[in-house]
């Protein structure tokens, strides 16, 4: 049976870029940047995508075009005889597995936000402290988080059932065409408050002062660490879309765009969350409370509160869509060619068995809420611990390795299929960096996760 492609180019880069674009942007890069200096950060996080996420994107994405199928058979299909590197194409769909057992909760909330403003939940005569209980009842209703926990599951595989082209890629491109649209009508909104300069003040005006209090090796740690994470590289998300690709583009030329596009949303989620609260007093604090906290006290305050809350929720629901149909799919896709099962079957099975591993995430905020593993943490915190310390840069440096050493695939083949087409191509007197320099960022970014 021929495996399908993608119907355009455009499609690719959509749906990569909408892979990459999720919940971490908004919620995570805008207080990074503020806390650590501003544009100094920004140059940093700049200078660390070119020179390792790039290089790490493309090496997945030519595993998966060099060998036109998933992880564990990509692998098989490009190793040398006897080699056993598609092992780790089993670690790959752990991490995807693990990912949405967590990923898909706080999906939900996004889309519980959404009809919560929708339908008038949030109203200007609220207090602050009314506001922030709206999140506190919903953590403790689990019958709650799981409707919209359940809608998120089932809405992916619907998408997913519908095959590549007539379900992802159409839908992605309808999703991130809006998401850029939304992103750019509120970035204007919140830089236009009176008030609103401050925020772009602290944002993203270089502050010297600030770098020297934080330390300069932190800011640098939490830059390389932003620019690597961002891309939700080491677990095949993006080298099943890779399997999909043609030979037309070389492929740091596109990893370039995924990139290009994946910064847009992270940037200008910064000018919409900091001159909102700067413009109504309110300091912007760090992980679930400035989404679900600060940010609804914002909109409450704020003439025609009601549509911009409306507005944000829903592209916060599609940047966390985006990321959840790209894995499905990668899920899926898996499925189908290691047990010979039909796309149809593989919706179904993992509707049920995505939907089961996702209730202790939910339930770890009220019945569950009393049990802690990995380090104290609760379960949420402990299966993003597994997956972004351990999955995310282990899988990164195996991909990594694969493709530059001897002892995998080898850098010829790598380059070769690198720059196969039209457009960027990487020299080959880059091996010793990709060799020995990338492999050690990456070996501080793992070594710095396992430090408490």
């Amino acid at each position: 049976m021929k495996r399908e492609g993608f119907k355009s180019r455009l499609g690719f880069i959509l749906v990569s870029a909408g892979c990459a674009i999720g919940i971490g942007n908004v919620w995570r890069f805008p207080y990074v940047v503020g806390q650590n200096g501003g544009g100094i950060f920004v140059l940093l996080y700049l200078i660390f995508l070119v020179i390792m996420g790039v290089p790490i994107l493309t090496m997945e994405l030519a595993v998966g075009r060099a060998s036109g199928k998933s992880a564990v058979l990509g692998y098989k299909a490009l190793e040398k005889p006897k080699s056993k590197w598609h092992i780790h194409g089993w670690f790959c769909m752990l991490g995807c597995y693990m990912l949405m057992m967590y990923y898909t909760t706080v999906s939900g909330w996004m889309l519980s936000y959404f009809y919560k403003f929708v339908t008038g939940s949030f109203t200007s005569d609220m207090n602050v402290e009314q506001v922030g209980g709206v999140f506190s009842k919903l953590l403790d209703s689990p019958g709650e988080m799981i409707l919209f926990m359940a809608i998120i599951v089932i809405l992916g595989f619907l998408v997913c059932g519908r095959g590549l082209r007539n379900g992802i890629e159409k839908v992605s491109k309808v999703m991130m065409a809006a998401l850029l649209v939304m992103i750019v009508v509120l970035a204007v909104h919140s830089s236009l408050l009176d008030g609103a300069s401050k925020g772009l003040a602290f944002y993203l005006i270089p502050d010297v002062d600030k770098v020297k209090e934080v330390g300069i090796f932190k800011v640098v740690t939490s830059a390389m660490n932003q620019a690597f994470f961002t891309l939700s590289l080491g677990i095949a998300a993006m080298e099943i879309f890779g399997s999909y690709m043609s030979k037309e583009k070389t492929l740091p030329g596109e990893a370039v765009k995924i990139c290009v596009l994946d910064t847009f949303v992270a940037i200008l989620s910064g000018l919409i969350i900091f001159p909102a609260c700067f413009a109504f007093g309110v300091e912007p604090d760090a992980g679930p409370s400035l989404i679900f906290v600060t940010l609804p006290n914002v909109f409450v305050n704020m003439s025609g509160g009601r549509f911009w809350g409306t507005l944000f929720f829903i592209f916060m629901t599609f940047a966390s869509f985006s990321t959840v149909i790209a894995v499905f799919e990668n899920i899926i896709s898996f499925c189908t060619e290691m047990f010979g099962i039909s796309r149809r079957k593989a919706v179904i099975i993992n509707t049920a068995v995505i939907f089961i591993a996702s209730l202790p995430c939910v339930l770890g905020y009220n019945l569950w809420r009393n049990v802690h593993l990995i380090g104290g943490r609760d379960i949420l915190d402990t299966e993003d611990f597994i997956v972004s310390n351990l999955l995310l840069p282990i899988g990164s440096l195996v991909f990594l390795l694969f493709c530059v050493t001897k002892f995998g695939w080898g850098f010829d083949n790598y380059i070769k299929e690198c720059n196969e087409g039209e457009g960027m191509k990487f020299p080959r007197f880059f091996k010793p960096f990709f060799m020995f320099v990338v492999p050690a960022l990456i070996i501080v970014i793992i070594i710095q996760g396992l430090i408490p």
